[in-house]
């Protein structure tokens, strides 16, 4: 995959969120392009609310946003088919009991034939090492083969752009370390909240998010550090 686009990937313009009427997030104005962005912020600041936009789970309430050039107000069905979701519980994205038939639930909706669908859901396991699972049941993985069945489901799908919400929070290090080289490795744009920051290190833009504002926006290493500060305080 080849990141070009005319657009910029992100573009919020005066956006505002209402969740169960109450306010989430306020006037957030963003332009990016990086390749891989990160999400920080204490709990409730409004980062896991902002990534939910990022794929139509969540419209503005107020503002224009657009997804890889899509707006959200028009065009949630273009930014869905584009833009992949992985949750920070892999349990609430899993919904068939063998993991092959759930890598290809995706498929199916997309009209694919049957013998490509059985095609591609081979050659994205056989990718990360996990073809052994293809019949296996979810109840009987673990939480890192899980999480990396999630993201399967995702890629196979061909997204632009793919948000993890928390990926490595339930793992242990081995999975975690896991995860993290995944990502990494990773041609489509990154969208990553975390509040593991070292998996931040080397990526090309971070935001931090307080009270539901975009509050910093710098290099990791410069966001980070104001991160810490506030947080001291």
């Amino acid at each position: 995959m080849t990141l070009e686009s005319k657009n910029p990937v992100l573009d919020f313009s005066n956006v505002n969120l209402l969740r169960n009427d109450q306010p989430v997030l306020h006037d957030i104005n963003l332009t990016a392009s990086e390749h891989r962005i990160g999400i920080i912020g204490a709990n409730g600041s409004g980062k896991s609310s902002f990534a939910r936009l990022l794929n139509g789970l969540l419209t503005p309430t107020e503002g224009r946003a657009k997804v890889l050039g899509f707006d959200l107000a028009d065009a949630v069905k273009d930014v869905r088919r584009n833009v992949g979701f992985v949750f920070q519980n892999p349990d609430n994205q899993i919904v068939y009991p063998i993991v092959s038939e759930d890598i290809e639930l995706g498929l199916k909706g997309l009209n694919v034939p049957k013998d490509q669908r059985k095609a591609k859901v081979e050659e994205i396991l056989a990718r990360f090492g996990l073809l052994h699972l293809k019949d296996r049941s979810v109840h009987m993985l673990s939480g890192g083969e899980k999480q990396m069945i999630a993201l399967s489901s995702v890629l196979v799908m061909q997204p632009q752009m793919i948000v993890f919400d928390e990926p490595t929070t339930l793992l242990d290090l081995r999975n975690r370390n896991a995860i993290a080289s995944t990502i990494m490795a990773l041609e489509q744009y990154v969208v990553l909240v975390t509040h593991d920051l070292e998996l931040l290190s080397d990526f090309d833009r971070v935001l931090v998010f307080d009270e539901g504002r975009i509050a910093a926006d710098d290099t990791p290493k410069a966001a980070i550090s104001w991160y810490k500060k506030k947080m001291a305080v």
